[in-house]
């Protein structure tokens, strides 16, 4: 059984990246993550891995830096207007926590909402967050996006869930 102030720090990290990202601080959202991090949306429901299947993303930490870099370019005209987006956040439950190795895994239910211009996309989708606390502070090892509708054919998702 995990402790209680275990989970709420846990709970508050997933909130605060989620805030980070609907207020496109996407320069401290990177530096949440570990070295060798992954950023991984399935293209199936239940993909086992994202290295040996097709992915809708499937980020490491460069590919990540590259994205943002984009997003803050003037001339990145797929971002005229800009985009903008809202995470509406399920109380996350932690599924996993290896206190010893430091390596928490916590699930969140959530629906994502980008807009850009007049176009609006939601989604809904269970988010795992797979932590690893270095040097007393909590990373984010791998972020997984299960989306409800990931085999539809979806729209270009622009930025971060």
């Amino acid at each position: 059984m995990i402790n209680e102030t275990l989970a709420q720090e846990l709970r508050a990290f997933v909130y605060a990246e989620a805030r980070m990202l609907g207020e496109k601080r996407f320069d401290e959202w990177y530096e949440l993550f570990t070295e060798d991090a992954m950023y991984w949306v399935p293209l199936t429901p239940g993909q086992p891995d994202g290295l040996n299947h097709v992915s809708l993303m499937y980020e490491d930490k460069l590919l990540l830096k590259l994205r943002i870099e984009r997003l803050k370019n003037v001339r990145s005209y797929s971002q005229q207007p800009a985009s903008r987006s809202h995470h509406l956040l399920q109380a996350p439950d932690v599924e996993q926590a290896d206190e010893a190795a430091g390596i928490y895994v916590t699930r969140t239910q959530f629906i994502y909402t980008e807009t850009q211009g007049n176009v609006q996309q939601m989604y809904a989708g269970t988010v795992f967050h797979t932590l690893a606390r270095i040097d007393r502070q909590l990373k984010i090892a791998l972020k997984r996006v299960d989306l409800l509708n990931c085999d539809a054919c979806l729209p270009a998702i622009q930025l971060f869930m």
